[in-house]
């Protein structure tokens, strides 16, 4: 499983013109589901997005977690983080989830976010999305969790 975070002072996403997500200050994450993956993984996962220590303390200091500062989560569904671009100019997709299985792992996951975090939007799970976001620093992290 893959997820990008973004610390964002404010996120939203729009399909078709409308708003279907947003939050103010937290993390937007975009979570992509790969083969083999589990809901053990995706577990691990959340746990590990809800306290990673990203935003600033007092001090300045990056050592708040987003469960911390009581910011929200916006989640993305995004296969593409799954890119195989080794090959050649078209990256394949090939260790995405299948579809099924992705939606399974990203409503698993938003469920699962939504059960232990006060403030969870989302996007919608193949739609074509508008992401909207002002990045806080900016902090962009990278996380994969392998089984």
């Amino acid at each position: 499983m893959k997820a990008v975070l973004q610390r964002v002072a404010n996120a939203r996403v729009d399909i078709a013109g409308s708003t279907v997500g947003a939050i103010g200050a937290g993390l937007l994450v975009l979570l992509c589901a790969e083969r083999g993956d589990t809901d053990a993984l995706a577990d691990r996962m959340l746990a590990k997005i809800l306290k990673l220590r990203i935003f600033s303390d007092e001090a300045g200091k990056m050592n708040l977690s987003v469960q911390d500062i009581g910011g929200g989560l916006l989640v993305v569904s995004q296969f593409t983080l799954a890119a195989d671009a080794s090959g050649g100019n078209r990256p394949s997709f090939t260790q995405a989830a299948p579809p099924d299985e992705g939606r399974r792992l990203y409503e698993y996951f938003v469920a699962q976010a939504r059960a232990v975090h006060p403030v969870v939007a989302t996007g919608e799970f193949g739609a074509d999305m508008q992401v909207h976001l002002l990045n806080d620093g900016p902090v962009t992290i990278p996380l994969q969790m392998a089984a």
